[in-house]
């Protein structure tokens, strides 16, 4: 396809206007996702002239960036994004497991996978793994490495300026320039991105924060992470680590947590606590099998989410007073106990925060365990360029 540059156009040549106008028109269908607009919609949307969006809607068609259908009339006309603008990739590690998702610019998500990996493993053999699902995945849809514009790609661990900060989750990647040995080894440009951040990206696009301003995502599996959305934008601190509050210290005196220090929201909330608490009452039992536990009436299950919840409330108090936030979204291992969990968080919100924000709403985030993938994919859409050839 092929386009004004717009960089190389005059600042207000005619030849900038219309590419401005173009990324305006694409900025809407972007919103919209895999929702189609009209092009009174658009119009509408974008303030230009329907002649120009008519205009604009035929040179994206001929270019294969956007599909349409006939409707009532010109303006009665849906467009959508379409295959020609390319495609994208996310790739999500875990603790334990590593999830490849490719979409089309529309955020449709065409095909993914998750596999368990090694918690232990080293970075190469993660990359290795996540190239060969991606390589699978477009051999399915009949399309090549070429056809994907950008990966987006989420590590549980602290992030700053593309290296791992934190052995504590993923030691084989402590150290790592995230980035550049991910683009390495798939062979396409890589965003990197805390997980947490990108669960927080795709509820506020997509979930229970969309048309929220501020939102505040806490992932609690085998570490404690927030991913933090403020006014409207995602906040990732000055050197990129914000939203650590599995490390807030609740006790001085309290149990050891893996960062080294003692107390932590981390300590009492993750779910290797709730792993040991019931290693007796059930032996090799993982997080689905201690909930299901709860949920048959184990007094010592029902314990388990209790106390995590109160610990948990106390941590998104602090956040709260510090924030206010229009909505706390949890998600997680530990989220699928949905109220045996929740109920208690909010119970230790209350006891914690300000009088006048003890109503802010503590939900179970909309998008479960693909929330983080989802988020990876919505970065990528974000960072390409549709107008550059």
């Amino acid at each position: 396809m092929s386009f004004d540059d717009a960089p190389r156009s005059a600042p207000g040549s005619a030849a900038s206007l219309r590419v401005a106008n173009q990324r305006r028109v694409l900025a809407v269908l972007l919103d919209r996702g895999t929702e189609a607009a009209t092009q009174a919609d658009i119009t509408r949307e974008t303030g230009l002239a329907a002649g120009t969006v008519s205009t604009i809607v035929r040179q994206l068609a001929a270019a294969e960036v956007v599909s349409t259908v006939a409707g009532a009339g010109r303006r009665g006309t849906t467009v959508r994004l379409a295959r020609g603008a390319g495609l994208v990739a996310g790739v999500d590690f875990g603790h334990s497991h590593v999830s490849v998702a490719i979409s089309e610019m529309s955020g449709e998500v065409l095909a993914e996978e998750r596999r368990r990996i090694s918690p232990g493993h080293q970075h190469t053999e993660g990359l290795d793994t996540a190239r060969t699902m991606l390589m699978r995945l477009l051999d399915g849809l009949g399309a090549e490495l070429s056809d994907v514009r950008n990966i987006g790609m989420g590590l549980p661990a602290p992030i700053s300026n593309n290296i791992v900060m934190s052995s504590a989750i993923l030691p084989g990647w402590v150290g790592v320039n995230a980035r550049d040995e991910a683009a390495r080894a798939l062979g396409v440009d890589v965003l990197i991105e805390n997980d947490a951040n990108l669960g927080a990206l795709a509820e506020h696009r997509h979930g229970h924060g969309r048309g929220h301003a501020n939102v505040i995502f806490v992932k609690v599996s085998s570490g404690v992470g927030a991913g933090l959305i403020l006014d409207n934008q995602l906040f990732r601190g000055s050197a990129g680590t914000s939203g650590e509050i599995g490390h807030l210290t609740l006790d001085d005196q309290g149990p050891l947590c893996r960062c080294g220090s003692r107390g932590c929201l981390e300590a009492y909330a993750a779910t290797g606590t709730a792993l040991s608490m019931m290693a007796e009452h059930l032996p090799g039992a993982g997080v689905d099998a201690i909930i299901e536990a709860a949920q048959q009436g184990n007094v010592s299950a029902l314990r388990v989410f209790e106390d995590a919840g109160l610990h948990l409330g106390w941590g998104l108090a602090t956040v709260t007073n510090l924030l206010n936030p229009d909505v706390i979204l949890v998600g997680g291992d530990m989220s699928h106990a949905g109220e045996l969990l929740l109920e208690s968080a909010r119970l230790g919100l209350r006891r914690h925060v300000l009088a006048g924000t003890s109503t802010t709403p503590v939900l179970v985030a909309a998008l479960g365990d693909r929330a983080s993938m989802i988020g990876a994919l919505v970065l990528a859409i974000d960072a390409t360029d549709l107008l550059a050839a």
